[in-house]
């Protein structure tokens, strides 16, 4: 992989036919960076990854040179009726988007030439017609704007594949969205599968993303072992970014004062700007700050509260796509989003982004503020609001990171081999394949470079029917051949109604043990549930038992504190390489108050490296200040993990866990230990988890050597005890149902009659059960890595438990107290974060802090801190 070398204008210009050149600068005046790199790669037929922010010509970076070929071929009369060109995007609402953006082009463009043919653009999604797929064959558009698994539809058709033979570009946009996906691993085989069986001469490929890293493996994935270019052009635009406190003082404030405070930024923001958007990080918080927007507005009657919007997934496409056209064509003032307008969806010009609380990366925080400031040489504007001094630091340090230009990495699922079934399925349908040639091609992929032969072995032997579940109406899709793989009868059909890697989430019914239906739970809240989890439904409490089939069964739990909020599926992970650098921050500055150098002076620090205001900073610094005191200089970081021992006021043990390790890496690391713990004690390990650390709580005071115990554990055995403890998790049963689907051992669609969620739920569990005592039966093997490897992150949790192990990362124990220290209290409050109970979560956090400096008094240090300039 190398870098692309960029060209100056006038020589971009002359790789175009005039009249091209001629509109380009009428309508552009001069190329962008990027631009002046990719168009003279793509010129040369060579692969390349562009990655760019939104606004700076990535999708005329990738067209204006096919356009210009397209163009000259139409001139001379010599457009065949073929595709020359495939546009991969994972939405469809962008599909229709470059529609416009290459419709509008060529129009431009004929008006200025005489042309004897017409070049054609058409779209072909699950949303197309049958009569326009029939069009389509005997008039095939010479760009083609497709969807990832539309096009693998294509590749197997036996008609339509045929006007793909040729093709000489494909375009893959948003590869950032689709490389940390198994939507990702699924167009990647296909690429190789339309290489290797049907294209005469294999393509260029040209890869737009936003900003990712690391680019060499991006670049991999969209390639594979092939060479790229790459254009690098993540930091063109300029930012101009502030982390803002509703509040100066975060702890002693209601919430009714935050809440204030954090309306009133957004009122104010909305009223200097033409037009806002606002990112919240779950859909209910979306609908909730719409609304209070909305009823601000009208009752201090500041404009027409109808040019203010939500948008998200959980809308209707309908309602989704009107708030796009209208933020697009200006009639929007305030859209309010949750993750839903992170992609490059065309939404105009955009003046100032607004980010309630952390976005959890760099990459996504880049990517949100990428919106404001359209065009490559505006400035993009971004304000990120606060809610609690973990909040703040943790926003200051991504904000610096951003500056810094420190993104976080993509994590590419490796070897799925539930995509892998559909991919050998297609290549029989494509071709007849030797075994040998297929294993080969498929490696080709970076997502299955690693795949062994066994692994690809147990796949094929599976579609062969070698497994014998025909008894549970599991048939065989492949048969061998003369030459190598054929499908059975019927599986055409299978792979056309049932392909992709989308799994149907549903609602799930929930009801008491009585009978009594209660209500409905999304699909993804109910997998992370363990029994004796208690949460909200209906603005009632309610304890989970178990899930039977798609039922889940509740008692009711009323005066319990909740212990898994209803938003808490939602919630984005904080990434490993992000978590590593708050921590980090928060041990420099543990040693400057040990270096005693003054409170002044950490302040000025804090305020500078940040660029934070003054109180924002003092507020950071008293925080780590009233950490380092409590706990006798035991501030964690990177290097030095921190277990607190604190008893509760239910007479309960809890071992606090303080660890910015990434969510996904203590969510793998958390019930290991809890195993270890449970083994150990013969007791129940209840577990809790946040960004910052992990509880883990037993119900009474038994003394434990946690340090000891936590350096027994082989890090070589944590993949072999985690795969035991999750399949006895809720998890487990859901996730073993969305792999079976995309194994089609589970068909969503059969002889044109659908299955209900809830039948392939129950169907799922019975097969579930008769395949666990299978040697390594590729399904349930693939659940579990899907689980331990995608949605947790088992490799880290591996290499840090290694590095306790090994003394690398020192283990310090405190406690038992009876008052959690301070960085304990956000850990502790999860249960508290419900929406309905966010004013029961600041006093919480207010009561907590009264009871540290309580302690801290009594042990003789200055009990004002948070007023107080402490020097040491």
């Amino acid at each position: 992989m190398s870098q692309a070398v960029p060209l100056d204008d006038e020589q971009v210009f002359g790789l175009l036919r005039p009249y091209v050149a001629q509109w380009f600068k009428q309508k552009y005046g001069s190329f962008t960076p990027p631009q002046k790199a990719s168009v003279p790669t793509i010129k040369a037929g060579e692969n390349v990854l562009i990655s760019s922010p939104t606004g700076s010509g990535k999708t005329m970076a990738a067209f204006i040179g096919i356009l210009d070929s397209l163009l000259e071929l139409a001139e001379r009369n010599e457009l065949e009726d073929k595709v020359y060109a495939v546009y991969i995007s994972p939405l469809r609402a962008l599909n229709n988007d470059m529609h416009k953006n290459l419709f509008i082009p060529l129009e431009e463009l004929k008006a200025r030439v005489k042309l004897s043919q017409e070049v054609r653009v058409g779209v072909r999604t699950s949303d197309t017609s049958p009569y326009e797929k029939q069009k389509m064959l005997k008039k095939p558009p010479h760009i083609l704007i497709t969807t990832p698994e539309s096009f693998a539809i294509s590749l197997v058709s036996p008609k339509f594949s045929q006007r793909l033979k040729d093709v000489k570009w494909i375009v893959v946009d948003e590869i950032h969205e689709l490389a940390g996906s198994k939507r990702g691993a699924y167009l990647s085989s296909f690429l190789e599968l339309f290489d290797s069986f049907l294209s005469n001469k294999p393509p260029v490929r040209i890869g737009l993303s936003a900003t990712i890293s690391p680019l060499e493996e991006v670049a991999k994935f969209l390639v594979g072992d092939r060479s790229c270019k790459i254009v690098d052009a993540r930091f063109l635009k300029s930012m101009d970014l502030k982390v803002i406190t509703p509040v100066r003082d975060l702890i002693h404030s209601s919430e009714e004062d935050v809440n204030r405070g954090i309306y009133r930024t957004i009122i104010e923001e909305i009223k200097k700007h033409r037009t806002t958007l606002v990112f919240t990080n779950t859909r209910s918080a979306a609908e909730r700050v719409s609304y209070k927007i909305r009823k601000i507005v009208e009752d201090e009657k500041l404009f027409d509260a109808d040019l203010i919007g939500a948008h998200h997934s959980s809308l209707s496409r309908d309602v989704r796509l009107e708030i796009e056209n209208k933020l697009k064509s200006g009639e929007l003032k305030v859209v309010v989003s949750s993750t839903s307008l992170e992609l490059g969806i065309d939404i105009g010009y955009i003046d100032v982004v607004l980010l309630l609380s952390s976005p959890k990366s760099v990459s996504r925080l880049l990517q949100r503020i990428g919106r404001a400031g359209h065009h490559i040489r505006q400035v993009s504007k971004g304000r990120v609001i606060v809610v609690d001094r973990d909040d703040l630091l943790e926003c200051s340090v991504l904000t610096k990171l951003a500056r810094e230009k420190k993104i976080d990495n993509v994590h590419i699922p490796k070897k799925p081999l539930d995509v892998l079934v559909q991919v050998i399925l297609a290549s029989s349908l494509m071709t007849e394949p030797s075994i040998d040639e297929l294993y080969s091609v498929i490696r080709r992929s970076y997502t299955f470079s690693e795949l062994t032969r066994d692994e690809f072995d147990s796949v094929v032997n599976y579609l062969l029917g070698k497994y014998g579940l025909d008894s549970k109406n599991v048939y065989p899709k492949l048969r061998l051949g003369d030459k190598g793989l054929r499908p059975k009868r019927g599986a055409r059909m299978i792979f056309y109604m049932n392909s992709g890697t989308i799994p149907e989430e549903s609602l799930i019914p929930v009801f008491t043990e009585g009978k009594r239906y209660v209500g409905n739970l999304e699909e993804e809240f109910v997998e992370i549930l363990s029994p004796g989890d208690i949460f909200i439904l209906g603005g009632k409490t309610y304890e989970f038992i178990t899930s039977k089939g798609n039922r889940v069964l509740v008692k009711s739990a009323e005066g319990q504190r909740p212990t898994v909020p209803s938003w808490f599926s939602e919630m984005l992970p904080l990434a490993i390489e992000s978590a590593m650098e708050i921590s980090s921050f928060r041990g420099k500055i543990a040693t400057m108050i040990k270096e005693g150098m003054s409170g002044d002076d950490i302040v000025r620090y804090i305020e500078d490296t940040l660029d934070i205001s003054k109180s924002a900073a003092r507020s950071i610094y008293t925080y780590i200040l009233e950490e380092y005191y409590f706990t006798d200089q035991k501030v964690p970081d990177d290097r030095n993990l921190l277990i607190e021992i604190f008893d509760d006021e239910e007479n309960r043990r809890n071992f606090i866990f303080h660890a910015l390790f990434g969510r996904r890496a203590l969510d793998a690391l958390s019930r290991a230990v809890a195993w270890k713990i449970g083994r150990d004690l013969n007791m129940d390990v209840r577990t809790s988890i946040t960004d910052n650390g992990f509880v883990l709580t037993i119900g009474e005071k038994v003394d434990y050597d946690i340090e000891k115990a936590l350096k027994e554990m082989e890090p070589s055995k944590l993949y072999e005890i985690l795969s035991d403890v999750v399949l006895r998790t809720e998890m487990v049963k859901r996730r073993f149902r969305h792999t079976a689907e995309r194994s089609l051992m589970l068909l969503k669609r059969y002889k044109g009659r659908e299955t209900s969620v809830d039948r392939r739920q129950i169907n799922s569990e019975v097969l579930m059960n008769v395949v666990r005592d299978m040697p390594g039966f590729p399904v349930l093997t693939e659940t579990l890595r899907e689980i331990l490897e995608d949605y947790m992150d088992i490799r880290n949790a591996m290499i840090i438990l290694d590095k306790i192990v090994n003394g690398h990362i020192k283990v310090q124990v405190i406690g038992p107290n009876n008052v959690p220290s301070p960085f304990a209290h956000h850990i502790l409050a999860k249960e508290y974060s419900d929406v309905v109970l966010a004013s029961d979560k600041r006093e919480f956090l207010r009561k907590m802090h009264d009871k540290v400096l309580q302690f801290l008094k009594e042990k003789g240090i200055n009990a004002d801190l948070s007023y107080t300039n402490v020097s040491n």
